[in-house]
């Protein structure tokens, strides 16, 4: 077999990697109006804060619908600049749906959940765009028993393993300043609370809530 050479300095040409979570009004849904040409694909019927905003979008029910909209997504991907799923923890409910009617057993349909959540997401992140994934927020509980925040699925395993899947994962942060107004931040490191991380290394610890202008700072496809 020939070997094929690549260059890291195209890396960023196949798209960044995002997933972002946080509490439920936090706005992660309206972060989808700063990414470049998106296409989303929602399970949860919360597109009122985008509503107006000209953005292409397809209702996501049960996973034939997914493989659907995946399939579309892959064949006109030169169309769009993002992929969008909102939210990640939604579509984690339908795909365990549909593994609990096919096991008889409802262990069986945890187990058949995180082999198919991890095919799932290493398939839309392997598109040549920008992924954008949502995900809600939650206390989670490792095996040393430390509680920390991080993005929310059902099953404990797929919840863990969420992080690894993305270059970049954020948790959206809404907080008050010195007057008292709430401000909206995006936490890209990790500070033993909130999960996040930059393999990129080119963001501040805290960014403003725009994910085209970040796309831009690490050098991803505008």
């Amino acid at each position: 077999m020939a070997i094929n050479i690549k260059n890291t300095k195209t890396v960023a040409n196949n798209g960044i990697k995002m997933l972002v979570y946080g509490q439920a009004g936090a706005g992660k849904t309206s972060l989808i109006k700063t990414l470049p040409a998106p296409i989303v694909l929602s399970a949860e019927a919360g597109l009122l804060s985008i509503a107006g905003a000209d953005i292409p979008y397809i209702e996501i029910h049960n996973f034939a619908e997914l493989e659907e909209a995946y399939n579309y997504v892959k064949e006109h991907s030169s169309e769009y600049g993002t992929v969008v799923l909102d939210s990640i923890s939604e579509i984690a409910e339908v795909v365990l749906a549909a593994e609990k009617d096919k096991a008889k057993d409802p262990r069986q349909a945890y187990g058949a959940l995180l082999d198919t959540m991890n095919a799932m997401i290493r398939a839309f992140r392997d598109l040549p765009l920008n992924v954008y994934f949502s995900a809600k927020m939650d206390k989670i509980q490792d095996d040393t028993a430390r509680i920390y925040y991080g993005p929310s699925s059902p099953g404990t395993k797929v919840s863990q393993a969420l992080p690894y899947f993305f270059d970049e994962v954020f948790a959206l942060r809404v907080e008050k300043n010195q007057e008292g107004t709430l401000e909206r931040w995006l936490q890209t490191f990790p500070d033993g609370v909130y999960v996040a991380k930059d393999r990129s290394g080119k963001l501040q610890d805290f960014e403003k809530p725009d994910l085209g202008k970040i796309i831009q700072k690490i050098g991803g496809r505008a």
